[in-house]
């Protein structure tokens, strides 16, 4: 079905006026946290919208969260946190004033960023620990349970925990792999890769390899299902969704595409309870998806020049925000 045919929710979508690049969305409990090009985070509550200035000196390149608080890193070096009321505390600067490459939060209230091949992470008593990856650190994980965090650089990727005084255990595969995540369960980590695929590693019950390709672009998106049974993935046109529930993972498995559109998938977001996925295209339209019959509902139409940059759904699960490359957010409130 294509979206201009799909059932529409676009009535059910208020309009933010972001005002620059949305570099990520971020649900703070109720309040809606989206961090901006410009330096500046919105903080959109039901009382009204209020605009932190959390990098006036410089532009936010990446972002991470959990319930409580939005981190956020920039092009000057800082790395700040937002609290929901709009509280702003500086965790750390990088030395020299260096980009955040990378970052990543712990249920527990650590923190871990990267800028070049220095990595520190940072945990909940403030305690620092730092690591030289073999590359530039592309990106970082937390694992869903215990203190270990996976980062990504040149050749793989380093499973590290900050507290132990052993070395990061190495899983290896050639080439430069960008982004990193474990599933739900702690099985699997998956890292994207500057060669338009994704590589993922088996952790248990081997140290087993899966190889997931044919991407006409860079992945540059991912996100599981509630359950942990399918990795969702932007880079084609269409979302392109892994089984990963088995113990082999999608090794010998076809992957699934969903919202077959003539646009590029920029974002992707499953719901956190149900088997629905929200994707977002670089020509600015977001459909949903459900996966028990490949329905679709349309979000919002095409815009010009409106590529999906952010989508975030709130922890139940009944309202999606999603930001856009030229300013433009929304927020959609489900019916029912």
């Amino acid at each position: 079905m294509s979206a201009t045919a799909a059932p529409s929710l676009t009535s059910n979508v208020a309009p933010i006026e972001a005002g620059a690049h949305v570099t990520a969305a971020h649900w703070l409990k109720d309040t809606l946290g989206l961090a901006l090009g410009d330096g500046s985070v919105v903080l959109r509550r039901e009382s009204g919208i209020e605009r932190v200035a959390a990098h006036p000196d410089g532009a936010i390149l990446v972002a991470a969260g959990d319930s409580g608080r939005l981190v956020t890193g920039g092009d000057n070096g800082r790395i700040v946190e937002i609290r929901a009321d709009g509280r702003l505390t500086e965790i750390a600067t990088a030395k020299g004033g260096a980009w955040i490459d990378a970052l990543a939060v712990h249920p527990d209230g650590g923190t871990a960023w990267s800028a070049g091949r220095q990595v520190v992470a940072r945990d909940a008593k403030g305690r620092e620990r730092t690591l030289t990856a073999p590359s530039s650190a592309r990106g970082l994980a937390f694992a869903p349970k215990g203190y270990r965090l996976a980062v990504s650089h040149y050749n793989g990727a380093s499973l590290w925990y900050p507290n132990h005084e052993t070395p990061p255990e190495m899983i290896e595969w050639k080439g430069s792999h960008i982004d990193v995540t474990w599933s739900p369960d702690g099985r699997f980590v998956v890292t994207t890769m500057q060669e338009n695929a994704l590589h993922g590693w088996r952790l248990q019950p081997d140290r087993g390899h899966m190889r997931m390709s044919g991407y006409p672009a860079k992945v540059r998106s991912t996100s599981w299902s509630a359950d942990g049974n399918w990795l969702a993935t932007s880079g084609a046109e269409a979302a392109i969704v892994w089984p990963f529930d088995s113990k082999e993972g999608p090794t010998g498995k076809a992957p699934r595409e969903c919202g077959v559109r003539p646009a590029r998938v920029s974002r992707v977001a499953f719901h956190p309870k149900a088997l629905v996925l929200a994707i977002g295209y670089e020509d600015g339209c977001i459909l949903l998806v459900r996966f028990t019959d490949a329905s679709e509902l349309l979000v919002r139409q095409a815009v010009k020049g409106s590529g999906v940059s952010a989508l975030a759904w709130n922890a139940r699960g009944g309202r999606l925000a999603f930001g856009c490359a030229d300013g433009q957010a929304g927020l959609l409130t489900l019916p029912g």
